[in-house]
């Protein structure tokens, strides 16, 4: 059949439909009672007439609220960007553009307009394509049918589907709106559906409803708009990729049409534009005078482009997209893994998310961070990043890094980058750095928790091998010959306290405190203080080698060789700063939904992670690391040094990371450069002329200043005594054995011990013949020992022997004697040895000179001159 053929029968069939929906239209109720029964009629009244209008599509705000407490918009996300608004906030232009230009008769139909029915279903007879005669009534239940498919869509391919099902051109798709159409304007006036349809309707691209539009077209409000502008709107609406107003040069709008040797904007625009404005005022809703001045006015959009995501606000961006990811994370539905709720709130539900971010603080972390680490270095992947967070609430006040925030996977380059160096993988892809000697504060609290002091000493000497560590959780580790640490300033150690190896850093002292400790009570100190293990989402412990083989949590572990996330360091430092109480990190504070009811939020989780009396004892350790130790760089450079502090710094092997951490009582701050890949030292490479190792130590004061400023902290507690004390042993007298035997009975009372040399002693020569104390000392220090060189004898007793049998005995014995006389009123002790030098039992060489003291018998009369 030809296709005039065609077109005929086509014809017959929607003059046909025409006069079933005139019939239907004008008095639904013949359907009803029978009067009107014809089986076109009956099919139509069969369809369904109830239409669930659910809730649209909104764009969701993410904000930093100001310390006035006002919102300051920090990106937006959406599907559709719309943001509904209620009647009288539209402008009244819009409303009367709408109906003069859609729908004349909107207020005298029952929902469907027969005349335009008529003319609509005739022309789509003779063009195949579905051509006007819909209601705003009409055009409001489309739009919401595939609002509704669009809702439940959870992939791109259930998006077209939903589009195409109730756009495609079918007398069966008009035949159900009209049904619908019906019903709707029996329970809603005319004022909820021209609300609904005006806030509901696409504008081309994703922009939906008047407030969106008006904003986006005209960098205005819906209740704003000209009466031109309104009516360019509205023009939009019937052939949104016609009518847009945002491509200029695109000849489908007819930008830069020529009409009468004049160039004329957006002239397909203008004309819809001025029809509109010819029925508006046909219909008396202008007068004539607005009429010609809103004819004369060009067509002027202000395109205003909507921002989505991140990207939007560089300052913020790396904490925005950590927002995002608590949203997804924690509002999702585990019961139904194919939707992520959170992620169709976000980009659906149109929350106003209220973010726990302090703007100046993030503005110094930021300034901070980028003035002292370019985006990219050539010949180094490099990396910073700076996290504060509360201290007793876990709320994030600064989050950034050197990088460009960009998900544009055709936007290259290494200064750009969407991974979150501060966060766990979960949280926005990273897999975290090794923290290095800031590790180091899990052991002192493990130290403080098996009941020792940081005044305890201990042998931290440089050795291999190590020996035997306890690990409760997974079996002991025998560490050989093949593990040699070093110190960072490369010496062998000593015997030091505990607060000696944490002002200073030092890596045989901390092994040698644990491994006096349970490596598993290490490991799960880590995991409370900081609320989460390694980055990669894994319990501490639980990483892999190379091989793929689990490295285990071993003795090396208590040098930082974990792979940690910059926050949970934050969150360990607030703990230790607050009492021992750790909280998990939060970035929103409150979040309400497009009414403006409020949705429940992600809550921080606060656990007492060790008890308020061991962290401070910790913090006693820390404060001394800022004022006499490796935190010394930092705190130099701040103007609020006076603000009581704790800290520790770090770096990794090599110098591959670096970290300076700390707090006061009220802000914990985390600062790292880092390599992003690759491995070169940073303490041998420069960036802007400043060694990369101690960039981190300009960071941090910068960021740190502000916080002090704004959270004034205070002083510490006092730990408890015990923590302090310097626990005293006995001391066993070593005089007279090997070495190695004494060496062993130190070691065994809980001393260390040192050869120091020789010494002339009456000890058997090559045996101890001095110890540097006895009684009591301090438990764990160093006993000075020295070996005997076997040389001296004990001096024998002459007191009371009369002087030359005092002077022989002596000389029997190898001395040499050298006589003195004292007076005294004692007859008894004329002439005899009153006292001797070196004394009776004394050690002193052979030939050696002993003095004697013979006594001399004055009478008794006191003169002395023994008369």
């Amino acid at each position: 059949m030809s296709d005039v053929g065609l077109g005929a029968l086509g014809f017959v069939a929607m003059s046909a439909l025409a006069g079933v929906l005139l019939t239907v239209a004008v008095t639904p109720a013949l359907a009803v009672t029978g009067l009107a029964a014809t089986n076109s009629i009956t099919m139509f009244e069969n369809l369904p007439s109830s239409l669930e209008i659910g809730e649209l599509a909104q764009k969701s705000t993410i904000y930093a609220v100001k310390p006035d407490g006002n919102a300051s918009p920090m990106a937006w996300f959406y599907d559709d960007n719309r943001e509904e608004v209620s009647f009288e906030y539209i402008s009244p232009y819009l409303k009367d553009a709408a109906v003069a230009g859609e729908d004349p008769r909107f207020f005298d139909h029952g929902g469907i307009d027969i005349a335009g029915t008529v003319r609509g279903a005739v022309s789509t007879a003779l063009s195949n394509s579905t051509q006007g005669g819909s209601s705003i009534t009409q055009q409001y239940v489309k739009n919401v049918l595939v609002a509704n498919d669009m809702a439940k869509a959870t992939t791109e391919e259930e998006r077209d589907a939903a589009w195409e099902k109730h756009t495609k051109t079918s007398i069966d798709r008009k035949l159900k709106e009209m049904r619908y159409a019906i019903t709707v304007e029996k329970q809603y006036s005319k004022d909820e559906i021209l609300r609904g349809y005006l806030n509901i309707a696409g504008f081309a691209g994703q922009i939906y409803g008047v407030q969106t539009a008006a904003q986006y077209y005209f960098g205005t409000n819906a209740h704003d708009l000209s009466l031109a502008q309104a009516a360019s709107l509205i023009a939009i609406v019937n052939s949104p990729e016609e009518f847009r107003l945002d491509y200029p040069d695109d000849e489908l709008n007819g930008a830069n049409t020529v009409i009468d040797g004049e160039t004329v904007p957006y002239a397909r625009n203008k004309d819809r534009r001025d029809y509109i404005l010819d029925k508006m005022l046909e219909q008396k809703k202008i007068t004539k005078a607005e009429h010609e001045a809103a004819i004369a006015e060009p067509v002027a959009p202000n395109i205003q482009p909507p921002s989505s995501g991140c990207q939007a606000s560089p300052v913020y961006a790396y904490f925005c997209d950590y927002v995002t990811w608590e949203i997804k994370n924690k509002l999702d539905d585990p019961e139904t893994p194919d939707v992520n709720e959170g992620a169709q709130m976000l980009e659906r539900g149109g929350l106003d998310i209220y973010t726990t971010i302090d703007m100046d603080l993030q503005s110094a972390a930021y300034s901070a961070v980028h003035d002292n680490v370019p985006g990219s270095v050539e010949g180094l992947d490099i990396g910073s990043s700076a996290v504060s967070v509360e201290v007793n609430t876990g709320r994030i006040l600064a989050m950034t890094q050197n990088t460009t925030y960009n998900v544009d996977p055709e936007v290259t380059g290494d200064q750009y980058d969407a991974v979150n160096y501060n966060a766990t993988i979960d949280y926005g892809s990273s897999s975290g750095f090794q923290p290095g000697s800031t590790f180091k504060i899990f052991t002192l609290g493990e130290w403080l928790k098996e009941g020792h002091s940081v005044n305890e000493s201990m042998d931290a000497r440089r050795r291999a091998p190590w020996g035997t560590f306890k690990d409760s959780c997974a079996g002991d580790w025998n560490i050989g010959a093949d593990w040699n640490p070093r110190n960072d300033e490369g010496g062998n150690g000593g015997y030091w306290t505990a607060l000696y190896n944490t002002i200073n850093s030092e890596n045989t002292g901390f092994i040698a405190m644990a491994k006096q400790l349970d490596l598993c009570g290490i490991k799960n100190t880590a995991s409370a203080l900081m609320s989460s293990g390694r980055a990669d989402g894994k319990p501490l412990g639980e990483g892999v080698n190379e091989a793929g083989d689990k490295i285990g949590f071993g003795p090396a572990a208590v040098l930082g060789t974990e792979e940690i996330a910059p926050i949970s360091m934050a969150t360990a430092f607030a703990a230790v700063a607050g009492g021992g109480k750790s909280c998990t990190p939060i970035a929103i504070d409150r979040i309400t939904d497009a009414k403006g009811e409020p949705v429940e939020a992600p809550k921080s989780t606060c656990t007492q992670a060790v008890t308020p009396d061991i962290a401070a004892g910790m913090s006693y350790a820390l404060q001394r690391v800022m004022t006499d130790g490796t935190g010394r760089s930092s705190r130099g450079q701040m103007d609020t040094a006076g603000t009581p502090m704790i800290g520790k710094t770090g770096t990794t092997d090599d110098a591959v990371a670096t970290w300076m951490s700390g707090a006061s009582t009220r802000v914990a701050t985390v600062v790292g450069v880092y390599n992003t890949t690759g491995f070169v030292n940073l303490r041998e490479t420069s960036v802007n002329d400043v060694e990369a190792a101690i960039i981190r130590h300009r960071i941090w004061p910068r960021i740190m200043d502000v916080a002090n400023t704004k959270y004034p902290g205070g002083a510490f507690p006092e730990p408890d005594r015990k923590y302090l004390t310097t626990p005293m042993a006995d001391v066993p007298s070593v005089l007279g054995l090997a070495p190695a035997a004494a060496q062993k009975a130190l070691e065994q009372a809980g001393f260390g011990w040192s050869m120091d040399g020789d010494v002339d002693s009456a000890q058997p020569k090559g045996t101890v013949g001095s110890q540097s104390a006895s009684g009591q000392a301090p438990k764990g220090s160093s006993i000075s020992l020295k070996v005997s060189r076997g040389n001296l004898s004990a001096v024998p007793d002459v007191t009371g022997m009369q002087a030359d049998q005092a002077e022989g005995t002596l000389k029997a014995a190898g001395y040499k004697v050298d006589r003195d006389a004292q007076d005294t009123d004692d007859e008894s002790k004329n002439g005899l040895v009153i006292s001797q030098s070196p004394g009776a039992g004394e050690n002193a060489k052979p030939g050696a000179k002993i003095k004697i003291v013979i006594g001399r018998f004055t009478g008794g009369n006191g003169d002395g001159d023994g008369r």
